[in-house]
């Protein structure tokens, strides 16, 4: 079991956002954007998923569960936090999140369903913010210097997700979650992320007024596919989400681990 501490960031999320805060990178911006957009709505979903799926399990394994899940939710209840107020200075700057409202539609055909999709879904995205997390920790210096309050939330989140990325998939497991459902849902899963990932990076794009200039296209392949390119280096760790072995733990956390080493003075823990 991890210790997950929960932590208040000290960061003052009342100043506005740059129109362009990541490097004075458009598409970098707006991809990034796209993803905060998401969270609010989505870690509220984990939240519940975890919650539930703890109160499925019997009295034993709650003893066993207990402590990581109350620190799964307090970490992702501050991640929802902090992005809702980050995603109101998004809306002042003429940005609408369209991802959210699909997102809302598309849980309502979950109500009702077994604990086990929900965790199966959960455990998915789980894995892909783990990924994003870790290539983020990685790569630092491509969040730029424009706004180093928002490269500490950034990096901060990124660090939480990659100590708390077993949790609902611990759960799925203990519940008696099957290899076969738990791979149907992380394929829709990536078909839901990669999609509403692209809708929403190109609606602000083009309500940013940079969706048809070529520098946006170049910024873009360079992002995606470059040396250090996000989808490059995480195809590798995706895949293995596929194997019948896989457990999130197999993946490195060390840059995590560091991360929040070098930057305690950035957060104050406030409980477990």
């Amino acid at each position: 079991m991890t210790d997950l501490v929960v932590r208040r960031l000290l960061v003052d999320m009342e100043a506005p956002v740059e129109r362009h805060w990541c490097a004075g990178d458009a598409f970098r911006t707006a991809l990034l954007n796209a993803l905060s957009m998401s969270f609010p709505v989505g870690e509220q979903f984990f939240i519940d998923s975890v919650r539930d799926g703890f109160k499925a399990l019997p009295a034993p394994l709650q003893d066993r569960f207990r402590d990581e899940v109350q620190g799964f939710v307090g970490q992702e209840a501050t991640h929802r936090r902090l992005h809702g107020l980050y995603n109101e200075h998004l809306g002042r700057l003429g940005l609408v999140n369209r991802w959210e409202a699909r997102a809302r539609d598309r849980l309502k055909m979950m109500e009702g369903v077994d604990v086990r999709h929900w965790l199966g879904i959960t455990a998915a995205n789980e894995h892909f913010t783990a990924i994003l997390a870790d290539w983020l920790l990685h790569n630092p210096d491509l969040l730029g210097d424009r706004d180093p309050r928002l490269v500490t939330l950034w990096l901060w989140h990124s660090a939480e997700e990659s100590e708390h990325k077993a949790v609902a998939f611990d759960l799925y497991q203990a519940l008696g979650g099957n290899h076969d459902w738990r791979l149907r849902w992380f394929r829709r899963v990536t078909v839901f992320f990669l999609t509403d990932t692209l809708r929403q990076t190109l609606g602000n794009l083009r309500q940013d007024g940079t969706l048809w200039r070529w520098r946006t296209w170049q910024q873009a392949a360079s992002f995606l596919f470059g040396r250090r390119g996000l989808v490059r280096q995480t195809f590798g760790p995706w895949k293995q989400y596929l194997r019948r072995d896989f457990h999130p733990n197999q993946q490195d956390s060390s840059a995590s681990q560091r991360w929040l080493a070098a930057h305690s003075h950035q957060f104050v823990p406030v409980g477990r």
